[in-house]
């Protein structure tokens, strides 16, 4: 990502509130490495010589900041821009001790656009930006809690991540930062939405680079997100949706020429079921927070661009005489 690191940097350098700045060059060929050491001497710059993921990436720097006694630290992604409060507005919400997580009205590159004002979790097992792809005009401005953050601006408590963990690094990339919204919900720990905290993001950047990588990455991460963190007694009532969203997506893949990406991605997915089924039972049995307090914090709806799916439980509905749900 070198041509949008140096606005990325610049941005951070700005800030009203003096930080620490960690970069993870995580394995990168373009030159990033030596752009940062020419340029930007003040980073702190913790080389990696593979590319360990996203979140085996934020993870180095995550153990960075607890090992020289941090109270929080901020992850943001190499293609975005933050405005100049956009940390000091995330570090206000957390006078909050019950915050573990802020994150931050993030707008598409093109400042109209918003890209997320956090993450929604649905009951069909499908997490989604809130408010994703639509045109900015006042309807987030209200600081609220949501159900989870993006991991491309936000801020993390580091209590919270002492108490629930690091990022997974089974996921790579993509859904780690549903799961560990999911995991401190679980724990009791409140997200908090900050539309104050702005920043700015080219959405899609990194994964346009690479042909089905968002396909192998959703059909293997999706229903670890939902495995390892849906309450029991929830289970059911999410899994067989899920399973019906799930399918459409395979077939979707295959329609586009990625079936085989697709059905390698499902097989690791099944494998790291199998791997994940201690984890699960300690953070089922370590949880704080009832099963209806999860099922009030997730979204009794489709995401709002699942056209394919939404049009196949109307004709459902219409099937059964069903008028809503």
């Amino acid at each position: 990502g070198i041509e949008s690191l140096g606005a990325c940097l610049d941005s951070l350098h700005d800030q009203t509130m003096r930080s620490e700045v960690i970069v993870i060059e995580n394995g990168s060929v373009d030159g990033s490495l030596e752009f940062i050491t020419s340029k930007y001497s003040w980073v702190v710059l913790l080389s990696q010589t593979a590319n360990l993921g996203f979140a085996g990436g934020v993870n180095v720097g995550i153990r960075y900041a607890i090992e020289h006694g941090y109270d929080a630290v901020a992850l943001f992604n190499n293609d975005a821009i933050a405005d100049s409060r956009w940390l000091d507005q995330l570090v206000e919400s957390f006078h909050d001790p019950a915050v573990g997580l802020s994150t931050c009205t993030f707008m598409n590159i093109d400042k109209a656009h918003l890209d997320s004002t956090g993450e929604n979790y649905s009951i069909w097992g499908l997490p989604y930006p809130r408010g994703r792809g639509e045109v900015t005009s006042g309807q987030y401005d209200t600081q609220t809690d949501v159900f989870g953050a993006s991991g491309g601006a936000s801020l993390y408590r580091v209590t919270m991540l002492k108490e629930i963990g690091l990022f997974d690094e089974d996921f790579f990339a993509y859904y780690e930062d549903v799961d560990i919204s999911f995991r401190a919900q679980l724990a009791g720990w409140k997200v908090r939405y900050v539309p104050e905290a702005i920043a700015y993001h080219d959405t899609g950047s990194t994964s346009r680079k690479i042909k089905g990588f968002t396909t192998y990455q959703t059909m293997k991460n999706q229903p670890l997100v939902v495995f390892k963190n849906v309450p029991t007694r929830l289970l059911w009532r999410v899994t067989w949706r899920f399973m019906i969203a799930h399918t459409l997506f395979f077939v979707r893949a295959v329609q586009r020429g990625q079936g085989w990406i697709a059905l390698k991605g499902d097989a690791e997915g099944t494998r790291l079921l199998f791997k994940n089924r201690s984890v699960r039972r300690h953070i089922q049995r370590t949880r704080k927070v009832s099963d209806d307090y999860i099922w009030s914090m997730m979204t009794h709806d489709l995401p709002p661009n699942a056209t394919a799916l939404r049009a196949l439980r109307d004709r459902y509905w219409k099937l059964i005489g069903k008028k809503h749900g």
